[in-house]
């Protein structure tokens, strides 16, 4: 960890483009995608149901992740729903790309 805050999750070149995966931090679980030419970290729970955003589809064009279990979708730069039944934000994270590591800031 050679950013202050930041945690090392993976290299950047082992995530395809699209690809959503979940990483367990002190915040608790963090999706990190990897789409439009970067990458993106938000809390890893639908804000209208305990579910995991990382077990849904990203739509790469406008950089959304949607919820699998009841079809919302939020967007990776904002954290705010674009769909119902969601109406509440979920966090998003900042990430870093030091050395071809992905670093996030889940604080």
């Amino acid at each position: 960890m050679s950013e202050v805050g930041f945690v090392d999750l993976c290299g950047a070149e082992e995530m395809a483009l699209g690809e959503a995966r979940r990483f367990m931090l002190e915040v608790g679980p963090v999706c990190l995608v990897r789409c439009n030419g970067g990458f993106r970290a938000i809390l890893d729970v639908c804000s209208h149901e305990d579910f995991p955003l990382s077990e849904g589809e990203v739509e790469l064009e406008e950089c959304l992740i949607e919820c699998w279990k009841h079809g919302s979708m939020f967007s990776l730069d904002t954290g705010e729903p674009m769909s119902f039944p969601a109406t509440q934000p979920v966090p998003v994270y900042a990430v870093l790309i030091e050395n071809g590591r992905v670093l996030v800031k889940a604080q």
